[in-house]
This record gives structure tokens, sequence and C-alpha cells, in this order.
């Protein structure tokens, strides 16, 4: 099973689909100032964050956009091309190997080809050993396994613009983490309901959160199969807030306000987020922030976003002060109600198709 996490690196020089076992561990990677608020009982995030999914982006192998495919995904060198861009956090995930070590990867089984024959093996089955055997290696010349992974159905090399070897969790925060983070803060979440309560159980020094799919799929465990019911666990379980599918808040946005009114965090990732469309939604919405691929492309967006932002508050507190009264107020209120409601009919329409 995958965990996933969140830690805070600021202006470090170097530094499909999440399955349901998955559990995240971000880097935390703001060029904000540091620290969490505390106030409300709650840790808030710093306004609209932008979170890069497994550093740089995850892979899509089969994907004719090249940018899906710069960096490997989940690695130190993913990680540090990330810290090039103004993000807040990076995502990644952590599994624990046979021999008890954390190590950095997000498929539950790794896929290799041995004498022409596809052999597919539990990540959680290879000590740390097995497990670096497979892919780019650390000492120059030597070959390791292939990396094979599979792709809308289909088994296809591992094969990226820049390869790099993987990690352990202990790598990522010695490289990453403890040179450069100092007070920055640290995130954890799990799909597992009870992996995120025994997380917060065994700990109270970092925000945890439950990754839900929102209800898109159906699970077993009830806990798992809508925002509500992740809103309930949170709650009872005293997490500090959730992590949901986007399509699933767009298909019920009136939830996100629930939540929020629950003194709970929420943010998104998904596929739509690469959309800065979709984006721009949600910062209306007022979700807290979003997981996001293309990571120079939604940052971008996002800033264009508080600019305009900022600049339309400015303008309205200027008419204001000439004007001397509160109309030009409410009619700016009424234009972001229009501007919302255009594009979540719009962003309904592209998850139809």
């Amino acid at each position: 099973m995958a965990c996933k996490t969140a830690v805070q690196f600021s202006d470090v020089p170097l530094l499909d689909q999440v399955n349901d076992n998955a559990a995240s561990l971000s880097l935390y990677a703001t060029r904000l100032p540091t620290g969490l608020d505390v106030s409300n009982n709650r840790k808030s995030l710093p306004k609209f964050m932008v979170v890069g999914h497994r550093g740089h982006g995850m892979n899509v192998l089969l994907s004719t956009d090249k940018r899906m495919n710069a960096f490997k995904e989940n690695s130190i060198l993913s990680f540090n091309n990330a810290a090039n861009h103004p993000l807040d956090f990076i995502e990644f995930d952590v599994q624990v190997t046979k021999d008890d070590i954390p190590i950095i990867f997000h498929d539950n089984f790794i896929l290799s080809e041995e004498n022409g024959i596809v052999v597919e093996k539990r990540v959680t089955d290879l000590t740390v050993d097995e497990f670096f055997s497979y892919g780019p290696q650390r000492i120059a010349g030597v070959v390791g396994k292939t990396l094979l992974r599979e792709s809308h159905g289909q088994i296809v090399g591992w094969n990226v613009e820049t390869d790099d070897h993987s990690c352990t969790l202990q790598e990522a925060f010695e490289k990453v983490v403890y040179e450069y983070a100092q007070e920055r803060p640290v995130m954890f979440s799990s799909f597992q309901p009870d992996v995120a309560l025994i997380m917060k159980k065994l700990q109270t020094k970092y925000p945890v959160y439950f990754l839900t799919n929102g209800g898109t799929e159906i699970f077993d465990d009830v806990r798992m199969n809508s925002l509500e019911e992740a809103k309930k666990l949170a709650i009872n379980g005293g997490l500090d807030g959730i992590v949901s599918e986007v399509k699933g808040i767009f298909r019920n946005p009136s939830v996100v306000r629930e939540i929020k009114e629950s003194n709970l965090s929420l943010l998104t990732y998904g596929k739509l987020n690469n959309v800065p469309e979709a984006v721009h939604v949600q910062y209306l919405m007022g979700v807290e922030g979003v997981i996001v691929d293309l990571v120079q492309e939604i940052t971008t967006s996002v800033a264009n976003i508080k600019a305009t932002k900022a600049y339309s508050e400015s303008e309205k507190k200027k008419k204001l002060l000439i004007e001397g009264e509160e109309g030009e107020l409410q009619v700016t209120e009424i234009t972001d109600k229009i501007e919302l409601a255009f594009l979540l009919n719009l962003i309904s329409q592209v998850i139809q198709h």
C-alpha cells in the first residue's frame, strides 16, 4: 500500500489515476511565508495553492504531450525541477518494502521483462535492494532490469525524456527537506480511511487529509464513496481536510461550502486540474488548492488569476471611496457569480464528453 504526504521547501536550488491504495507524501515548496496558521483550531493553508503531482507531474507514457514525460515521476530529479516553479507543495507516493524501508513509488506492482516474458511483482514484496535493481542505476555502467508500465491497456517501456533512479523516503528528506526545509510544514494523506485515522492518532504535529474519489468510483467501504462520507470521516476522526477527485466537486458544488463550514480544508486532484478554466472555477468556488501535472502552465495561470483578482479588488475599493456607496461592490459580487455559473456550465459539458 502506498501513502501520501506534504513538506515545504522555499527557493530550493536543487531539489491517470491515483489508485485506491495510494497514500502520498508532498513537499511544501512555497515562496510565501513559511508555517501554518493554527487559528480556529485547524491548520490553514496559503490562499489557493498549487501542488506538483508526483513532483513535476505524473508520467503518461503513451501521451503525445511531451510535457507528461519530461522527468521521471516521484524522483529527486522531478522534485528539483518542480522547485523551479512557484509551487506551494509537491506530492509524492510512499510505500514500504519487505525489509521495512519507505520508498517513493506510485504503482502497487512493478513490471519488468525477463527472457521475453513480462514479470509483475508487488512492490511491498520486494526488499529495497530488489526494488533498486529496476530502471536507471546509481553506479555508472551498471544496467538495471527493464522497467515497464501499463498504459491504456498496453505494457510499454517506462521511457521519459530525462530519467532518474528511484529513491527512498529518507533520501528525499535528506536531499530536499532537512537541508532546505527549516520549519516548513508537512502534510500526510491517504485513500484508506483507517490509515488516515491512524496517522492522525499517532501524531499531532502534521496535518492529515483524507483522499477520496468523491463518488466517481464505488468501493466496498462506504466511507470512500462520496464527499459527504469523506466529510463525516474527517470530522469524526479529527482530520484536517479532504483531497477530492475534482469531478466530485463539480458534480456536487454545494459540498464545497459544507466542507468549509465544517472547518475543513479542501484540495483536489485529477486530469481536469491541468485545464486552466477548471482551476479558475475552483478558485471562485473556494477550493484551497489543486494538485496538477502541468506545473508551469497552471502556476502561471493561477498567478494571473490572483493578479486579476487583486486588481479588481483594488479598483473596487477606489470606486467605493469616490462614490461613497456600496453599489459597485454589489455589481462586482454579481459579476463573480455570473462568471462562476458560466465556468461551471462549461466544465459540466467537458465532464460529459
